[in-house]
């Protein structure tokens, strides 16, 4: 992922709701959101090339997502993929807490890495560059290629749409049986516009990229958002809501499921 807004304890029926963006080369193979094969209590799509993913629920209420972080231009050399990060958390059952402490002397060990992860009871954050975690305080956040809450535009913009659109919810309003309800937000998520150059972080990229960059939803032939995703957890469900994307924004379908929490 490279764009991730949510909003931690501060809704009456929606304790974690979170919306992002997957940015990723467009040649890079993937699987739509679904059960996963090997282990059916984990829903969300699979890096079919790294073997992890990033972004996964469990029925067991349970959820991690990840993104890269971006430090020049230089490739990156590690042995162990990030999405593991997810993969792992999502199947096992280690509470957040210690699971982003145990993590610290591997950390290292995975490509640049921010990572959220949610045990039903608590949320933590870790990364690795630099190396940290700790626990999440209730209110509205935004994860993406930089540091944890950083000012950049499209967190912003991910964080005011998050924020609006649980302000304006109904409360009988169901968003399993009524996509349109959810609909202003993947609409916050496939915005393009450029934000302004004074805007922009100095991620070592340059000027241009850091352009091209700077929209939630980013634009292009062989690189760019392949997925958008919203997550509602309630006390007894999870809805999971998915639209992929091919190059140039072409769409590629989209599924939105209701999952029912065992715990």
């Amino acid at each position: 992922m490279c764009l991730i807004a949510i909003a931690w304890n501060i809704h009456p029926r929606f304790p974690l709701a979170l919306i992002a963006n997957r940015d990723e080369s467009h040649a890079r193979p993937a699987a739509a959101a679904e059960a996963d094969p090997e282990a059916p209590d984990v829903y969300g799509g699979r890096d079919l090339v790294g073997g992890g993913s990033w972004l996964q629920v469990s029925t067991r209420g349970r959820l991690a997502a990840v993104t890269n972080v971006r430090d020049g231009l230089a490739a990156e050399a590690a042995p162990r993929s990030r999405g593991w990060l997810v993969r792992d958390f999502a199947r096992g059952d280690t509470p957040a807490g210690q699971y982003v402490e145990a993590l610290q002397p591997l950390a290292h060990d995975y490509g640049r890495f921010n990572l959220l992860v949610w045990d039903g009871d608590a949320l933590a954050f870790a990364s690795n560059h630099p190396p940290m975690h700790a626990p999440v305080a209730p209110g509205v956040h935004a994860m993406s290629n930089g540091a944890f809450d950083a000012a950049w535009p499209k967190s912003g913009h991910a964080t005011r749409a998050l924020t609006a659109w649980l302000e304006s919810l109904p409360d009988s309003a169901d968003p399993a049986n009524d996509p349109d309800l959810i609909e202003p937000l993947f609409a916050a998520l496939a915005d393009t516009a450029t934000a302004p150059d004074t805007s922009l972080p100095d991620t070592g990229i340059g000027l241009e990229l850091e352009r091209v960059l700077s929209p939630p939803f980013v634009l292009g032939e062989t690189y760019g958002t392949r997925s958008s995703s919203v997550v509602l957890v309630e006390r007894g469900r999870i809805v999971f809501a998915e639209r992929r994307f091919g190059p140039n924004a072409r769409a590629l379908g989209g599924s939105v499921a209701a999952l029912t929490r065992t715990t």
